[in-house]
């Protein structure tokens, strides 16, 4: 078995081995036209001949057929923690609003337990008909307030069960 890192230059593959290795790793056709691609390219640089025509109708097929990624959707929670971490620009401080949220409301924008609402979980009223981002806001504004910090805050939680 060879180790790594390999002594250079290395013997150059034979095209027949490549090919068969080309062929066996390959997971869709587009992964094998780009192999032949680039064996053609090696054919062509070895040969001092540049034919730019075939070049570029066989990339246009790779790229037309390559297969493309689904995209995944942002929620409500990504954004709300995104916006959240843009009002508290310290990484420690917003990691202990984050996990004093995810307790209170695991990010939820209606979670009522009781007389409690929203996000921070607060006893107003008014609190429940906000946006997210607005609940946000007040949130940070009541824990800056009575505690100083988010971490403060989520300490106090830590050892009360409650904030």
């Amino acid at each position: 078995m060879n180790s790594y890192p390999q002594a250079y230059p290395q013997k150059d593959v034979d095209k027949a081995t490549h090919r068969l290795q080309s062929l066996t790793r390959c997971q869709s056709a587009w992964l094998y036209l780009k192999d032949i691609y680039i064996l053609n390219k090696d054919k062509e640089i070895k040969d001092k001949r540049y034919k730019y025509k075939s070049v570029t109708a066989l990339s246009i097929i790779i790229l037309t057929m390559m297969p493309l990624n689904d995209a995944k959707a942002v929620s409500q929670t990504d954004l709300l923690k995104l916006y959240a971490h843009s009002r508290i620009i310290n990484y420690e401080q917003f990691r202990c609003f984050e996990a004093l949220i995810t307790r209170e409301s695991h990010w939820n924008v209606k979670a009522k337990n009781g007389t409690h609402y929203g996000l921070g979980q607060m006893k107003n009223t008014n609190y429940k008909k906000l946006d997210g981002f607005t609940q946000v806001d007040w949130s940070i504004r009541y824990i800056n307030g009575r505690y100083g910090s988010m971490c403060n805050a989520w300490r106090y939680f830590k050892a009360k069960g409650w904030h």
